[in-house]
Order: structure tokens, then sequence, then C-alpha cells
């Protein structure tokens, strides 16, 4: 019979819950404090390599399972970008299932699907815990993969793309992301495009279930009102019988290609706007100094509009954005006119330089922290934010907790170093997504130029192929 190995070492996660701010002001004395109102979990592991965190919570009247499989979009086959995703709404094709759950247990059902890992998250009455735990065995477990049920949620994905790709705003996304990326994972969507999804068929599903959907390729957390006696005893019961693979499967892949260094402005004709997008490759979520990469991209966003007062009351983000292997350093705006879109441009290729010539004066880079503190508070609100943060040190090897104090100890010359890593001698891809006829002589004033229509954008094959296997980057695996 499967049992729960309990010789397990305590949890070594810690969990954040609130920042103090003295005065409502922070200085450079001002240290993020975190709480431990929200106890560590216990870890533990079934038999067939399933991690297990469990967190009691005496009175709660509802339990909560969140699953999370550490492998996500990046697996995605070439030319099938989506196939994880749709995976993930695979597990629960049946619409009644997610009734039963917000109704009859007075829950949450979500699965959610990112580049490093797909998370499914069960909420409902703590009394109802062993149906929630058989819920999630059968999606796990039993649940099979239809023709019909394939085609019908297939087609539900390729309607929304097909709407997401009407949203100047997406194609812009997506012709930066491939733009900076070509055909590494990082330039793909995770959702996927009416072209790619309409190829992925049921063999391709089934296989990607095959390779990533094991217990030693997961982490389960639970917490709850629920006696820990007894959810072991229900976690035995209905996922001890989940088969254990005999290898995971590693995220390799070879590195991306040098990407065009010209301004690409792809034609949305008619459109009275541009989106301007300026991205450079950035840091992995396991990298010392992504924390200093967050805090830049603070600076970048106000140095970008001082520099262009047109910006301001406009859509502006300026965002470091981590993953497994690696990440993004994305600044985005949404502008009125070709002209703004242009001065956007320049400005933007300005303030890098700008950050790679001299480090933040102790002023602006306080000001930075406290943002990036703030910021981090109003994450630690949000209803899951301890279990995520439980699963994302899984992968990531770095609580919360962790990150307050990296903020609180950074100093100029740890951005200049940060800068430096990121934008000297590194590919930037510029991309404006507008009407060509009128954005064509002021974006060529800023530098050399592309134009391509969106239809020849969506159907463009970058010119780097990836095979699905190849020698490069590893991740350690939890």
């Amino acid at each position: 019979m499967n049992r729960l190995n309990l010789s397990s070492a305590r949890g070594l996660l810690t969990t954040a819950t609130a920042l103090v701010f003295f005065s409502g002001l922070f200085t450079s004395s001002t240290f993020a404090q975190f709480g431990q109102n929200t106890p560590e979990p216990r870890r533990e592991q079934l038999l067939n390599g399933l991690n297990v965190l469990l967190s009691h919570r005496p009175g709660d009247s509802q339990a909560m399972l969140k699953l999370r499989i550490h492998s996500g979009a990046a697996f995605d086959l070439e030319d099938k970008d989506g196939l994880m995703a749709l995976l993930g709404d695979m597990l629960f094709p049946d619409p009644a299932t997610r009734q039963y759950v917000t109704g009859d247990l007075a829950g949450r059902l979500e699965v959610t699907t990112t580049f490093d890992a797909i998370t499914i998250t069960l909420i409902g009455r703590a009394g109802e815990f062993e149906r929630l735990a058989e819920i999630m065995r059968n999606a796990l477990v039993t649940q099979q993969i239809t023709d019909d049920s394939l085609q019908r949620l297939r087609d539900a994905r390729i309607k929304t793309a097909r709407e997401l790709n009407l949203a100047p705003e997406t194609i812009a996304d997506r012709a930066a992301a491939r733009r900076l990326y070509g055909t590494y994972p990082y330039g793909r969507s995770v959702s996927g495009s009416p072209e790619t999804l309409s190829r992925i068929d049921r063999t391709d599903l089934l296989r990607a279930r095959e390779r990533f959907f094991n217990p030693n390729n997961a982490t389960l957390v639970y917490a709850g009102g629920v006696e820990l006696s007894r959810v072991r005893r229900t976690l035995r019961q209905f996922l001890g019988v989940w088969r254990k693979s005999e290898r995971v499967v590693p995220a390799t892949f070879r590195q991306p290609e040098t990407p065009d260094a010209r301004a690409l402005i792809v034609n949305f004709a008619g459109m009275p706007g541009a989106e301007v997008r300026l991205s450079a490759r950035g840091l992995a979520l396991t990298d010392r100094d992504v924390t200093g990469a967050n805090v830049l991209s603070l600076l970048a966003h106000a140095r970008w509009l001082a520099a262009v007062p047109e910006l301001k009351g406009s859509a502006v983000s300026v965002r470091h954005d981590g993953y497994a292997l690696g990440g993004v350093f994305r600044m985005s705006a949404s502008v009125s006119s070709p002209l703004t879109a242009a001065k956007a441009l320049e400005a933007a290729r300005g303030i890098l330089q700008s950050l790679l010539a001299a480090p933040p004066s102790a002023a602006d880079l306080e000001t930075a922290k406290r943002e990036s503190l703030a910021l981090l508070n109003r994450e630690q609100e949000k209803p899951d934010a301890a279990t995520d943060a439980w699963l994302d040190a899984q992968i990531y090897n770095r609580t919360t907790a962790d990150v307050a104090r990296a903020v609180s100890a950074l100093t100029p010359a740890d951005v200049g170093h940060v800068a430096a890593k990121l934008f000297r001698e590194a590919p930037i891809a510029s991309v404006v997504v507008g009407d060509a006829a009128k954005l064509r002589d002021d974006v060529a004033r800023v530098g050399p130029i592309e134009v391509m229509s969106v239809e020849a954008m969506s159907e463009a094959k970058p010119k780097a192929e990836v095979p699905k296997q190849t020698p490069g980057v590893q991740i350690k695996r939890p």
C-alpha cells in the first residue's frame, strides 16, 4: 500500500505576509519586514515521488489542493503553440465539473499555464475534502482525451485566439517576442494562435501527457481546515495510484540566434495611433540579479515618462519578466500619433544607454525600491499568495522574504552591474504596430526599419529552427 514518507525534514520554505511601512515612508535605513503569520508547510513525499506541502489552518472552513506540473508551454511542439495550454483544458473537459465545484462545493477550479508550469487549483468545503481529492485524481489518472472533447476545446481556444489577434496590443506583444527570441520557447505564444492550435491532434496531447504529467514531475500543496492525518490518508488513497515516470524530461533548448536589429513596423492600416515595443533578453528567476532587473525596470519607466511627456496618461509599462531559463525586459507604450511613436522608440533606446552609462542616483534608487516593495506587498495580499510562493520556491529556489531583503540591500553599483548584464552588447528588438504609411518616415529617422503586414507577421516563421530536444541550458528539477 502506498504510504507517505513521514521522515521528511521540516519545510525549508518561508512565507512572507506583510511589509511594514513606518509612517508610510521608506528611507535607506528602512528595512522591509515580513511576518510569519502563515506557518511554514510540512514537506513530505508520496512513494510515487509526488512532493507534498501540507499546511493545516485550524478553523478554516475550506480546503485547497493546488498542484503544479513542472513543465509548461516551453515544451510546446514546434509550430504547435498552445499545446500545453490545451492539455490543461483537457484536464476538466466537462463544464459540469466546474459547476459542481463552484456550486455544490462553494469553491473554485482553475487551470493556468505558463512557460514553466501548469497549475491546477481546487478549492471547496473542508467537509468535502475527499471529493476534491477524487476530482483531482480523475483529472490526472482516469481522464480520457476524446476526439469530441478535443474538437470542442480546441475550437474554443481558436475562437479566443482569433479575437485576441485583432487587438493591436496582442499583435505588438507577439511580434516583439518573436523578434527577440525567434523559435526559442519565449518567442512563442503560451495560448497559441489559430494556425498553431489547428495543427494539434489527439496524439500530440497523449504524448505530452505521458511525458510530463507524472507525480515525480509535480508538487502538490494542501492548505485548509482538514486535519493532516485525514489529508495524508486521502492523498494516499486518491493520488498514490498516480503512476511514476521512469524519466523526467529536462528543459533543454538550443539558444536563440541574434535578433534583427532593424525596427519592425507591422502595418495595421487605418490605425490612428501606434503600439511601441522595445525588448531585451532578461534574466532567469534563479539568477541572483533578477531582483535588480525588476527595480531597474521601475527606473526605466520613470525616465521614459520624463523623456516623452506625451506618454503621460497613456498605457505605458516597463517590466522584467523572469522565467526558468531566461526572461524579457520589455518597454511598452500605446501612443496617439506616429510622431510620438518614433519619439518613444528613440527615447527608450536612449534610456537603456543612460542606465549603462552611469548608475542611478541614491534618491532615484530609493524611490524605485520603495515602489518595488509596495508592489511586492500588494502581491502578498492576494488570496493564493502563500501557496503560490511555496510552489515558486520549488522551482526557483527563492522566497518572497528573500526578494524583499534583496530589494532593500540594492545599491546604485548593484543596479549598474545589472544594467551592464542586461544591455551591454545585448540584442534589442524594436516593434511598432500601426499604419505603416504614416509611421515609415518618422521611425526611419530613428534607424533602419523593416515593414511587414499583419498577415505576413502571423504566417512568417522565424529564421532559427529549434529541434524538439537539443543540448543546451538545463534547469534543476525539484
